[in-house]
């Protein structure tokens, strides 16, 4: 396989999106300007069924680097997301089953595959799972890789001195999880791993095991977390329910963009789309001079982040699907219809039916902070039915941006 030693394409890659390369970037430098081919991988634990554009940065980097014929690797931690990670918890991980965990590995493959390249005839990236050497095992290993390591150094760890102040509990199993990451590294005998800055800790216990067991150098490059610049909190927390989701529909994914603060998006064109640095470092420029409408920024970043996960033509539509439901403040012309045979039906009834209510509880309150519109005029009472009358169609609109047209059959 020809490696690509392009100076200007390593100096980009290694620029976009790092916080940290370990031991140095002058090192990485001169190793990806050499002709060896690198086995680079990044792990991650199926701990949910959904991606957010925070886990993006991570898999975009390695799909750069594979494009200049690096062997990459996505490695689903199968067996870690059954103990959990306690980075950046205040408590222990609820762990799941291995059925959980195999039904969320496959929804992420197909949110990844719009990032990273598996079908590519020269160089597929491949996929592994950790199971696979991690559940093989024994207690005499377990208690060797124990060795490399202090109680002391797993103590350092922010989250469990926070515990430990606070007098919440901190499990053993959960010494574990750093271990068994690292070994990840030994078993596939990598030359770099690509991470977050959460999981530093458990990349360079990765580096420790790696020089160990195969006397091997291991790079390490921690990439940015997407954060709020003003509160240093994460931008994409699942937790918190604000994130933009790798599977999220189009007008969905295009909406929350252009909700986000003014102040994040130049460092969102760095870390999630593919336009070049130089051009990204530019707009972020222009807003922070005030040089650029930022709205007109936000439609350009929504429309890139939009087309790599769908395509160019659900880019356009959601803009227009935008533009026209929260600009021009009209109903857009292209919504789903659902069809009702019944003479009437209760409005709590529909919102679950039509899948724009969570529970009886969700469609009521919704409806009682008037969030629910028949025809541009709000339902005030959750009592109230759906009948047929003159007009047999009557357009429903739910929050600001779901529209439901409704037809009596």
């Amino acid at each position: 396989m020809k490696i690509d030693t392009s100076k200007a394409k390593i100096n980009d890659i290694l620029s976009r999106s790092v916080a940290q390369i370990l031991p140095s970037k002058e090192k990485m430098e001169q190793v990806l300007s050499s002709t060896k081919r690198l086995r680079i991988y990044i792990g991650a634990d199926a701990t949910g069924p959904q991606l957010h554009l925070g886990h993006a940065t991570n898999f975009m980097m390695l799909e750069r680097l594979r494009k200049l014929g690096h062997e990459v690797i996505v490695l689903f931690g199968d067996f870690t997301a059954m103990i959990g990670d306690p980075t950046d918890k205040n408590a222990a991980r609820t762990q799941l089953s291995k059925k959980e965990v195999e039904k969320n590995i496959k929804t992420w493959m197909d949110q990844v595959r719009h990032i990273v390249d598996f079908d590519d005839k020269e160089n597929p990236a491949r996929v592994v799972k950790n199971s696979a050497w991690l559940a093989k095992l024994d207690f005499e290993k377990m208690v060797e890789l124990a060795s490399s390591f202090t109680v002391q150094q797993m103590l350092e760890r922010d989250m469990f001195e926070k515990r430990i102040k606070e007098e919440k509990p901190i499990y053993v199993h959960e010494f574990f999880y750093p271990l068994l990451q690292g070994y990840d590294s030994v078993a596939l005998d990598v030359d770099v791993e690509i991470g977050g800055t959460d999981q530093t800790f458990n990349m360079l216990a990765g580096r420790t095991l790696q020089k160990k067991y195969n006397n091997h150098e291991k790079f390490v490059i921690a990439t940015t977390l997407l954060e709020d610049p003003e509160t240093r909190k994460k931008l994409m927390s699942k937790s918190e329910g604000n994130y933009v989701a790798l599977n999220d529909t189009p007008r969905d994914m295009f909406g929350k963009i252009m909700a986000l603060k003014d102040g994040v998006i130049g460092q969102m064109f760095v870390d999630c789309t593919d336009i070049p640095l130089k051009d990204a470092r530019e707009i972020a420029s222009a807003i922070e001079r005030n040089t650029i409408n930022p709205r007109d920024a936000k439609v350009r970043l929504a429309k890139e982040v939009v087309t790599i996960y769908h395509s160019k033509e659900e880019a356009e539509k959601a803009e227009q699907f935008f533009v026209e439901t929260f600009s021009q403040k009209v109903t857009p012309t292209d919504i789903p219809e659902v069809h009702i045979s019944e003479d009437s039906v209760s409005i709590v009834d529909f919102l679950i039916g039509a899948g724009l209510a969570k529970s009886r509880s969700d469609a009521r309150r919704k409806i009682e902070q008037g969030g629910v519109e028949l025809d541009n005029t709000k339902i005030i009472d959750y009592k109230e039915e759906l009948q047929r009358n003159h007009s047999n169609k009557k357009v429903l609109k739910v929050g600001k941006k779901d529209f439901v047209k409704i037809i009596f059959v």
